[in-house]
């Protein structure tokens, strides 16, 4: 049983005139949503029972346990395989209301293909939704969170454009089987990390190191796939099913490093979510002009005879164009940016032209890349809505990590003052933020970290063959919040 009373802590807001927030400014608006994140191969274990295949996860931490910090796997993780009905209590706790999961490709199809379905995994993913939803939580489901199935590697995987058949069949499935119940679904999850540490330095699985052109070509496919999924459920599912459909993407605050040199953080913003996100959002759709015109300068001055950045053709232009309901983001943290002049002759710096870095005075958290700016939060969060023209936004991961311990104040300081950036960014700058996600629900497998990271609201002890569950400060703080619906003033 899980140890929900192991402590319960009481905290006192007291809400002032405090660096221009007032009471109204700690609010939330009535309608806004919060809830918590997780993916599959990071807590679900049951890798290899009940007719699940073989992904490339569970290929590559076999594989390559050297490559993991701490040589471990996802065979067990979180168990919530086994577990789902305690953790939806521990949902249900929080108060949260919806939870962001992801599905096993293969456990639902183990071959990878829709002709062998497997009942049993189906069967896992219709009992944890009608579990959610018994208790009153909205299940908000993610079809893909770089998991797939490892025989499709050995073909390519995102670099061959089959993957944008072999993932829409997949998806047909899902719908037709567990889309009644689900009204919000996430094709695609952060196509710009997955491409980069999958395909380009090869730090997580499939661990392909083939540089910036499997880097372009991945998110390419990814961009096709996540466009082929939306239309299959609009115009198949859609009308029947009531839900909406979009991608997520990652992004990071951005500070210009001399402050004249404002083109650099736009520059960085097209090359890291205007990447994903203008074929989408954009008025025009394709890729943003910047990234196509510099990337062909660079390439041709290395000597390619043609752009290493794919090509959308007019038609794929306007397929992909529109194709999500809301704008997903996960966002951690902030960068410095800087335009480093192009010497003639020679590439773009990084083919972008633009250099970043961290201001050395940001906090660290337990992931070297992750510094602690809850400005960035609030700038992003900007850039988005005036870029786009004011999207509904969902912020779907947020969190901190760090290598102990359940009386976690660091963890409470990170989501309090970044959900006051949030807040200031709805109620002093207008933007349309309709939900927040804590990443993540529990203390689960952090890929190529192992379980050396921990960003749970509940801490899980992976030495303990019952994976007992134990609620952090921060989940009685993040209960507190939801319940109140507001922030403390500190």
């Amino acid at each position: 049983m899980a140890r929900y009373s192991f402590f319960r802590v009481t905290f006192s807001f007291t809400f002032v005139i405090t660096y221009g927030f007032a009471n109204d400014t700690l609010s939330f608006p009535k309608d806004f949503l919060f809830g918590v994140s997780t993916a599959a191969y990071q807590v679900e274990g049951a890798w290899n029972i009940s007719g699940k295949g073989i992904s490339i996860w569970d290929r590559w931490t076999h594989d390559h346990p050297n490559l993991i910090r701490d040589g471990s796997n996802g065979d067990v993780a979180c168990d919530t395989y086994h577990k789902y009905k305690e953790d939806v209590q521990i949902l249900k706790n929080i108060g949260v209301a919806f939870y962001r999961f992801s599905l096993s490709w293969t456990r639902i199809l183990p071959t990878g293909y829709p002709n062998n379905i497997n009942q049993e995994g189906l069967n896992y993913y219709k009992n944890l939704i009608n579990e959610l939803l018994a208790n009153g939580i909205e299940p908000y489901v993610t079809l893909y969170h770089w998991d797939h199935p490892d025989i499709f590697e050995t073909m390519g995987g995102w670099t061959n454009e089959m993957m944008v058949e072999w993932i829409s069949n997949y998806a047909r499935v899902v719908f037709k089987e567990l889309g009644p119940k689900i009204k919000y679904f996430i094709t695609l999850n952060e196509p710009g990390i997955f491409c980069d540490h999958g395909y380009t330095t090869g730090i997580k699985a499939p661990g392909k190191k083939l540089g910036r052109i499997g880097q372009y070509l991945c998110v390419h496919n990814m961009l096709k796939a996540h466009a082929r999924i939306y239309h299959i459920y609009n115009k198949e599912f859609r009308n029947q099913q009531k839900g909406q459909i979009g991608i997520v993407s990652y992004g990071v605050g951005l500070f210009p490093k001399n402050a004249s040199d404002i083109a650099a953080v736009d520059i960085a913003f097209q090359f890291i979510c205007g990447w994903i996100n203008h074929p989408i959002f954009s008025q025009t759709g394709d890729y943003p002009a910047i990234m196509k015109t510099r990337i062909a300068e660079s390439s041709k001055l290395d000597g390619f005879p043609k752009s290493i950045l794919p090509v959308f053709s007019p038609e794929w232009v306007q397929y992909i164009k529109g194709t999500s309901d809301f704008f997903g983001i996960n966002i951690y943290t902030s960068k410095i940016v800087e335009t480093v002049p192009r010497i003639n002759g020679q590439p773009w710096y990084e083919y972008s032209g633009i250099k970043k870095s961290v201001d050395p005075s940001w906090p660290k958290t337990a992931l070297p890349d992750f510094r602690i700016v809850p400005a960035g939060f609030r700038q992003l969060l900007n850039k988005i809505t005036t870029e786009y023209n004011r999207p509904p936004i969902f912020i779907f991961e947020n969190g901190f990590s760090d290598s102990c311990c359940t009386y976690d104040y660091a963890r409470i300081s990170f989501l309090n003052s970044y959900m006051k950036e949030m807040l200031a960014a709805i109620k002093k700058d207008n933007c349309n933020v309709k939900a927040y996600t804590v990443w993540n629900l529990f203390d689960d497998f952090e890929w190529e970290y192992g379980y050396t990271l921990r960003f749970g609201l509940v801490s899980v002890d992976h030495n303990d063959p019952n994976r007992t569950r134990t609620p952090k400060l921060s989940m009685d703080w993040y209960k507190q919040v939801i319940k109140s619906r507001k922030l403390e003033n500190s």
